[in-house]
């Protein structure tokens, strides 16, 4: 407690880790959501659709990846817990399991 008064900048890193770990989550469910329903459905919903939801997930994943070694030692992760966070990027809902375990105090 004491260290998040002293650093407000925890608070913002982990503020913006946890709100891009939520996007990226959303983006992804959207990305799934586009080629099982819309897909079979109607195709060419489906392919102009899918460049700008792909590109969007694409910056979210980047930004998610390269904000948890940004934050790895501000919230004191060691090797286990990072590669959690990075393999959870990989797993539908995994982003949002991780907001609540690792960032439950942002």
């Amino acid at each position: 407690m004491i260290c998040l008064i002293l650093h407000p900048k925890i608070i913002t890193m982990t503020k913006i880790f946890k709100f891009t770990a939520i996007s990226e989550g959303i983006s992804y469910l959207v990305l799934f959501a586009n080629m099982l329903l819309l897909k079979p459905n109607n195709f060419t919903l489906y392919k102009t659709l899918l460049f700008p939801i792909g590109m969007a997930h694409g910056i979210l994943f980047i930004a998610y990846i390269y904000l948890a070694f940004m934050i790895k030692d501000r919230q004191n992760w060691n090797l286990k817990d990072l590669s959690a966070v990075i393999v959870a990027s990989l797993i539908p809902f995994g982003t949002f399991f991780i907001e609540k375990k690792y960032l439950k105090n942002a």
